[in-house]
């Protein structure tokens, strides 16, 4: 292990110019790891009922602040599924160094974990330039944590590199390195993964059922477990629903499509099918999460009685905005894992996409097609995440009596456009890699 990061620490400096924006990126996912971890720790760490000018007394509480603390853990998701992102392509840039380590003897694991070893390193600078960011914002605030949440704050900057390097592991689990520059990803079984999260999903929404008819009196909230449940069920359905119509259209436009669009993007649907349901898995639970706070916000807001609110009703409108952002930085953060992983499918195919610009097939062919990739299995996936999300502001709405709103509809659309544009951006390297000259160092 200490031969494979010393390996990896010369591999990270000695990257090339064409890396820094891989290496860039898993900076910046570090960096907002750590920062959304030390900003829990310190929210954590207050104890009892306290008086604080922020948030318009949201983290006076312990039970408001604990649901703060748990918003900022679920933000950590998509953050590790960008990092997962990131660690892909530094892959696939990185091949023949790779190809140069199996021929030199060794394994495809040992390469695998000097791959991670290359994330940890980025990363434990990324989360050293987050505490520092961190400590000069709480100078500047003047807030003094407890002592123990000086060692938590220590924690959380040496774990966050070992977590990412662990993602980075699990995300390359897959990818494996020939001694002659080729990388390769075995195709896992994704029934397996799809019906795991079925069952997962269906023991919440029984459990669910059963402290309905049986309350235990315990405090255990079977609401809660009945929309984690629902989104459990609907993200895993959505995904599932994104690879398996990817794998159909892919067939059925390779046998009857007559524009070279539609048979290029066919022929990756077809290759690989599930590689959309990796790329938009944070995304779609994204999603159903989405709708259905836009829908329960909406319901929460018109129900509210001008009776029942208090003086300032900051109090209710600030911790709507504050979950209304978590919401919006986990969108972003998926939209980023999108980009990151159509650039990657890019830089993988560079081989094929350089033989086809040298045949004489036109860039703009070849970005429609991209798009395309990105579009036919997204729009049935988000369909479905729509349509859990609205289960469940409407189980919301039945159980307060409370309006249906109508704006929750709109979110899978807006989501849709974005992820378009998401996928745009990885244009200019389509552009780069596009290149009959590429066909000199394949």
């Amino acid at each position: 292990m200490r031969a494979d990061i010393r390996i990896a620490w010369i591999l990270a400096r000695g990257s090339e110019r064409r890396e820094w924006w891989g290496i860039s990126l898993t900076l910046l996912g570090a960096l907002l790891a750590t920062g959304f971890a030390l900003t829990a720790v310190t929210i954590a760490a207050v104890r009892g009922q306290v008086s604080t000018p922020y948030a318009h007394g949201l983290l006076n509480q312990p039970g408001q602040r604990a649901g703060v603390v748990l918003a900022l853990v679920l933000l950590l998701i998509p953050v590790l599924g960008f990092l997962g992102q990131c660690a892909r392509v530094g892959a696939v840039h990185r091949h023949r160094r790779m190809a140069g380590m199996r021929l030199a003897g060794a394994s495809p694991v040992q390469v695998r974990r000097v791959a991670a070893a290359e994330s940890g390193i980025v990363c434990l600078a990324g989360s050293a330039a987050g505490s520092a960011t961190f400590a000069v914002l709480l100078a500047v605030t003047g807030h003094t944590p407890r002592p123990a949440a000086w060692a938590a704050f220590l924690v959380v900057v040496l774990t966050v590199p070992v977590i990412a390097a662990l993602v980075s592991v699990f995300a390359l689990r897959h990818v494996v390195a020939s001694p002659l520059a080729h990388v390769r990803r075995t195709n896992p079984d994704p029934g397996r993964r799809a019906a795991l999260g079925f069952m997962l999903a269906a023991g919440l929404i029984a459990t669910a059922g059963l402290l309905f008819l049986f309350p235990d009196g315990k405090g255990v909230a079977p609401f809660v477990l009945l929309v984690l449940g629902l989104v459990l069920l609907t993200g895993a359905g959505a995904i599932w629903v994104a690879g398996a119509f990817a794998a159909f259209m892919g067939r059925q436009l390779t046998l009857r499509a007559k524009s070279p669009t539609a048979l290029i993007a066919a022929s990756r649907l077809a290759h690989d099918p599930w590689a959309a349901s990796r790329t938009h898995a944070a995304l779609l639970l994204v999603t159903v999460v989405g709708v259905g706070f836009v829908g329960v916000r909406g319901v929460l807001l018109t129900s509210l009685d001008d009776s029942l609110r208090p003086v300032d009703p900051a109090f209710y409108t600030t911790g709507i905005d504050l979950a209304a952002a978590a919401v919006l930085v986990a969108l972003a953060l998926s939209l980023c894992g999108l980009a990151v992983g159509t650039a990657e499918s890019l830089a993988t195919r560079r081989r094929g996409l350089a033989a086809q610009a040298a045949a004489g097939v036109p860039y703009t062919v070849l970005a429609r097609a991209t798009l395309l990739e990105t579009a036919l299995p997204l729009a049935p996936a988000l369909l479905l995440a729509g349509a859990g999300g609205s289960a469940v502001y409407l189980a919301y709405a039945a159980i307060v009596g409370g309006p249906v709103p109508l704006l929750p509809l709109l979110v899978p659309v807006a989501v849709y456009a974005a992820c378009l544009l998401a996928a745009a951006t990885s244009l200019p390297l389509l552009r780069r890699v596009a290149n009959p000259a590429e066909l000199r160092f394949t």
